[in-house]
Formats: C-alpha cells, sequence, structure tokens
C-alpha cells in the first residue's frame, strides 16, 4: 500500500458556521439622575452709589469680574441673584478691586488658605 497523498484525500463539503443565538436582554429604561433642584439666592451689600461691585466665589471659580451686582436705584445698594444648587458656598463681595467679607451679621465666616475669611452661604 502506498502512502495517501493530499489530493488522495476525501473531499468533504466545508461545514457551515452557525452563529449562536442571539439573546436581546430587554433594555432596562435609562433614569437620569435626579438634577438637584437650584434655589435663587439674592445677595446685597452696601457700597459707595458708582462703586464697580462684583460676586466672586466656589461656584463662579472665583472670577473677580464673573457676576456683576447692580445698584438700580443709584443709592449704593448693590444686589445680584444668583441660581444655585443646594450645598455649602464660600464667597466674597469685589468692591472696586478690594475682596470683601459680607458684612451681614448672619454669614457665617470661614478661615481660607490666603489666612483671611470668605462669608459662608448655605442653600438647602
Amino acid at each position: 500500500m502506498s502512502p495517501r497523498k493530499k489530493s488522495d484525500a476525501p473531499v468533504t463539503a466545508p461545514r457551515k458556521k452557525t452563529a449562536a443565538p442571539r439573546v436581546r436582554a430587554a433594555a432596562a429604561p435609562v433614569r437620569k439622575p435626579a438634577a438637584a433642584k437650584k434655589s435663587r439666592v439674592v445677595l446685597t451689600v452696601q457700597a459707595d452709589p458708582g462703586s464697580t461691585v462684583f460676586l466672586a466665589g466656589s461656584f463662579n471659580g472665583w472670577d473677580p469680574a464673573d457676576t456683576r451686582m447692580v445698584d438700580k436705584d443709584g443709592n449704593g445698594l448693590y444686589s445680584v441673584s444668583v441660581s444655585l444648587a443646594p450645598g455649602i458656598y464660600e464667597y466674597k463681595f469685589v468692591i472696586n478691586g478690594e475682596w470683601t467679607l459680607d458684612p451681614d451679621p448672619e454669614r457665617d465666616w470661614t478661615q481660607n488658605g490666603l489666612g483671611t475669611l470668605n462669608s459662608v452661604l448655605r442653600v438647602g
């Protein structure tokens, strides 16, 4: 008997690959986390009429020119309304370029990393 050559091998049809059946799970509805309800907070400070007054704090990256306060009546009472999520924020007023604590005796203060104080605002 002579050894078989590759060409002598029996020819069989290639097997068809069958894919496993795909099972789809029912997609659960995607739930977005509930957005924290923001509260409108009005802050006011007394300064000389005609001053340039801004509000800077942890809620706006401590940008001293981001949140301008206005004196609607020209009497030196500056105010601004900000919309904030619940939390604790630190802030200062920037009056004519000078960083100033909120003089309101109802406000808390905390020491900052610069050796000075920041006003504290709690939003519930």
